[in-house]
């Protein structure tokens, strides 16, 4: 079966102070892409779809995807933030509507069962194995299973700053019972977790798991995705900021008994570069893994 990896590269790296998407990452000025497309493409991933601004295009396409030729299918998506379904405008709107947006952007680029991931973050080839094997098994137009690679969420922090995931709930199942996206998580000296809200800290226990986006879908949800947007953009049309989560699609189909998503644990370390001072930590883990064998120094030799 055909699959297809979705990456949302059209943040605009605010905290990291640039486009953390282009940073390399090792001495052969490859990114954190690379790798989630190297993982991609020996775990079964024959196509790559980026979510994309068009300010950013000519250097996103020089400096990452013109390695990839004759090595993986590679297309595009502009998140623009004028693409809204049913006649919708929002003249003032600049920010993009938030990673449910993005996926519903490449409704016309992507046919097969896909994988949806983060740009700047690092999943592990174990994780790209799992979600690809289970994507593998589910039909096309079958809206009624998806699933969802889960981490432990003290495997998932930054030394350097606050970060946002989405605090999943599960079933006896295994199955997605809940996602909630926190905004604000931060580990303190004393190595426990809080989330604050309203100026109030609420613990979390280091092993529950956490969403980074990495989901696998079938083409089926699209529809599902619009239907949201709509119900989304009815009441939000005019805020400038306030984002369509992707998670509140998931929940709303979960609540609706439209669909159960597996959550699939995994072994694979995950990193991220949410801050600046997070890429000294990237590059010596990416160093590190690469003299383990894990990966070749060089991914994509021209």
């Amino acid at each position: 079966m055909s699959l297809t990896l979705l990456v949302m590269a059209a943040g605009m790296g605010s905290r990291f102070g640039g486009l953390k998407q282009l940073s390399p990452i090792n001495s052969h000025k490859e990114t954190i892409i690379d790798y989630s497309v190297f993982d991609a493409k020996r775990a079964g991933f024959s196509k790559v779809v980026f979510v994309i601004r068009r300010d950013f295009e000519k250097a996103f396409k020089e400096q990452i995807t013109a390695k990839y030729n004759n090595k993986i299918e590679v297309d595009f998506v502009f998140q623009d933030t004028q693409d809204l379904p049913n006649d919708f405008t929002s003249s003032k709107r600049t920010k993009p509507w938030g990673t449910g947006h993005a996926i519903w952007s490449a409704r016309k680029k992507i046919t097969t069962n896909f994988a949806v991931i983060n740009a700047d973050d690092f999943y592990g080839s174990n994780s790209f194995n799992i979600i690809a094997k289970y994507l593998s098994s589910l039909k096309e137009t079958d809206l009624s299973q998806q699933c969802m690679v889960g981490y432990r969420i003290k495997n998932t922090l930054s030394n350097n700053g606050s970060v946002s995931r989405g605090i999943c709930k599960l079933d006896l199942n295994s199955n997605l019972y809940s996602i909630t996206e926190r905004t604000n998580i931060v580990k303190k000296k004393n190595n426990t977790i809080v989330y604050v809200e309203n100026n109030a800290e609420t613990s979390l226990d280091e092993n529950d798991i956490a969403s980074m986006n990495m989901f696998g879908l079938t083409p089926a949800v699209f529809s599902s995705f619009e239907e949201s947007f709509i119900s989304f953009l009815k009441k939000n049309i005019n805020e400038l900021k306030t984002e369509f989560y992707l998670p509140s699609v998931l929940n709303n189909l979960i609540i609706r008994k439209k669909s159960s998503i597996k959550v699939l644990p995994t072994s694979s370390k995950w990193f991220g570069m949410t801050y600046k001072e997070d890429k000294e930590f990237v590059e010596k883990s990416i160093k590190k893994l690469s003299s383990s064998g894990e990966y070749p120094k060089q991914l994509w030799i021209l």
